[in-house]
């Protein structure tokens, strides 16, 4: 994975609930781990803008509800600090749903995504209709 040059400041661990934000049919996502996360052992997993993680959806699609998926997240309450100075926020936690190599599977995304996001995932960004 890049390096990102925002400050990202995560504070996502495992447990936390996402809103997933496009139109795969989940609605509701619950972190079960961090893709590429090394920690002391005994520590919980965190995670932040622009980190892949492996969630269970809790509410939505019938079909898949239960299921174990790997998303991005999009969205995050606790503020981020960029090169400039600048510090971003947004209301909600939210995610996408993606793929092994980083591909999105919906084919829309629903409200804005950070542009620390568009770093990373550059396939995640070009169906997104805004960026903050």
């Amino acid at each position: 994975m890049r390096g990102l040059p925002a400050k990202i400041t995560k504070t996502l661990t495992t447990g936390s609930t996402l809103v997933c934000n496009d139109n795969s049919g989940a609605k509701e996502l619950m972190i079960l781990g961090v893709v590429g996360w090394k920690g002391k052992r005994g520590r919980n997993p965190r995670a932040g803008v622009a980190d892949m993680v492996i969630c269970s959806v809790k509410k939505g699609d019938p079909k898949m509800v239960g299921t174990v998926v790997k998303g991005v997240i999009t969205r995050q309450k606790k503020e981020i600090r960029r090169p400039n100075g600048m510090r971003v926020f947004f209301e909600d936690n939210a995610a996408v749903l993606v793929t092994e190599d980083g591909l999105p599977t919906a084919t829309e995304i629903k409200g804005v995504i950070a542009r620390e996001v568009g770093e990373r995932f550059p396939k995640v960004i070009a169906i997104a209709p805004g960026v903050a």
